[in-house]
């Protein structure tokens, strides 16, 4: 599963993957245009519509209207680490929605895949290699 990271100038670096290129920037404050999320805010994305894709797959299976679902993510920073210590996931439901689900809904989000890679993280190799020069 390869990946492609790429540099179009300035402070934007993308990802071009599965067909799809992800843009990334850094803020004005930070020497970028600002117009793309940096690419810490996709990581944290990540973690709110991933436990998404889980609670949309198990409301669908059970033909549950999803209308008036939100899945709220708020995080805690460690100051000295300087990193997220806790991350909250609130999944608010309509009145209408049935109680008994309630507890179900918080294990299809438990079952998030970026977040139980996060409980097992892999290991990084990372090097250089020197690529081979093009004819023209």
């Amino acid at each position: 599963m390869d990946m492609k990271i790429v540099f179009p100038g300035n402070k934007k670096v993308d990802a071009h993957y599965n067909g799809f290129r992800i843009s990334t920037d850094q803020p004005e404050f930070g020497g970028g245009d600002g117009t793309a999320p940096a690419p810490f805010d996709l990581f944290l994305a990540s973690l709110g519509t991933c436990a998404g894709i889980y609670v949309l797959g198990f409301c669908q299976q059970r033909g549950l209207p999803t209308e008036g679902i939100e899945l709220t993510q708020r995080l805690e920073f460690d100051p000295v680490r300087r990193m997220v210590s806790n991350v909250h996931l609130e999944i608010s439901v309509p009145p209408a929605f049935p109680e008994k689900y309630h507890d179900a809904l918080i294990k299809s989000a438990s079952l998030c895949a970026v977040k139980k890679h996060m409980e097992q993280p892999p290991e990084f190799n990372i090097y250089t290699a020197v690529k081979e020069e093009t004819q023209a």
